[in-house]
């Protein structure tokens, strides 16, 4: 009953598109009903990358679901940029990291079991995130002083932004690697009613393409909805556009999470927080240059300070390799704290 309903909630993607293009809708009913499509296509996106990982093993299967799931949130962070809202997409990006860490994660622990964890690879992956967390100090600290915007924090974010990308890509295929040496000695072969990789890997594409879509049209219609709402525009950048534009992967993980596959739930949290902190945020400040309007990586000391705390938390909970409801119960608790951290320190 649930899968037929989530299929048919797939027919709300145009419907977002209709209400924006063709009826001029508003902001609020175009916003409640993309944001209500992004169910459907998180639970396509989830469905395909669990088929696609019992080919590849649970960490390349939990690098495809962030690399597909995070191909929105660099969309989106591209439109922000071109519509002149760095404060949005820097905001965004952290959100996106917290959320993962702490929100994806926990629900992730609680609704699934307490087998083990890949410790290696998650501890590997969170101190990546805590890398990146000191190079954004560049030219995060002098933008705490003056415009954060201006050009020369831009220029400084570029050898950051350059090591961020060269790190990200040795350590990934490192990992991948070694992980996929242990799948092959593993000799767990795909069940009957597997999908192919080929299909798995063409829904997951049509499916972020349309998440895209979504994504692009939900942000257009935010700054309405948050003005509806009296909310900062810090608050709906660090939580509210980080859930949706990672809608993808937080259904994923959790749809996963339930069927028992905490392992590939986990590399999925914890993978997608790591390749937004090491190639989204890069990678939008490059193409901004691009763009045409620069993007300095100037987070804000409560930005820093809570993705570095993320990733401590969760780096605790991981530390033996398994995780309890309790544990999780603690991540969810972490996260409604910072999410209450950013609607108390409003904007910049």
């Amino acid at each position: 009953m649930a899968r037929k309903i989530l299929l048919s909630g797939l027919a709300l993607a145009p419907l977002a598109a209709v209400l924006r293009y063709v009826v001029d809708a508003g902001d609020v009913p175009v916003f409640v009903v993309s944001a209500l499509a992004l169910i459907p296509l998180a639970w396509l996106i989830g469905e395909a990358t669990e088929q696609a990982a019992e080919h590849t093993g649970p960490a390349m299967g939990g690098f495809l679901n962030a690399s597909f799931g995070n191909a929105p949130e660099l969309i989106i962070a591209l439109f922000a940029i071109s519509d002149g809202l760095p404060e949005v997409v820097r905001g965004s990006i952290t959100g996106s990291i917290v959320s993962n860490l702490l929100l994806v994660l926990g629900f992730a622990i609680v609704l699934g079991d307490e087998r083990p964890l890949d410790r290696s690879s998650l501890m590997a992956n969170l101190a990546l995130v805590v890398w990146a967390a000191l190079l954004f100090l560049i030219p995060a600290v002098p933008g705490w002083s003056g415009d954060p915007d201006r050009h020369p924090l831009a220029i400084a974010t570029l050898p950051v932004a350059g090591i961020l990308l060269l790190f990200y890509g040795g350590t990934t295929y490192d990992n991948l690697r070694k992980q996929k040496r242990r799948h092959d000695e593993s000799g767990r072969e795909p069940s009957a009613d597997t999908w192919s990789l080929r299909n798995a890997l063409i829904v997951l594409a049509a499916a972020t393409g349309l998440t895209a879509m979504v994504s692009e049209i939900l942000v257009h219609s935010l700054e309405g909805f948050a003005e509806a709402a009296g909310l900062s525009s810090f608050f709906v950048s660090a939580v509210i556009v980080a859930i949706v534009g990672n809608a993808a992967e937080h259904g994923g993980a959790v749809v996963i999470a339930r069927r028992g596959k905490i392992r590939l739930a986990s590399e999925i949290a914890i993978s997608s927080a790591a390749q937004v902190a090491l190639f989204v945020a890069p990678m939008a400040a490059l193409l901004s240059f691009a763009v045409g309007t620069p993007l300095p990586l100037s987070f804000r000391p409560i930005e820093l300070i809570t993705i570095a705390a993320a990733a401590v938390i969760a780096g605790a909970v991981m530390w033996d390799g398994k995780g309890t409801t309790r544990e999780g119960v603690l991540l969810l608790a972490a996260y409604a704290v910072m999410a209450v951290g950013y609607g108390v320190s409003g904007n910049r």
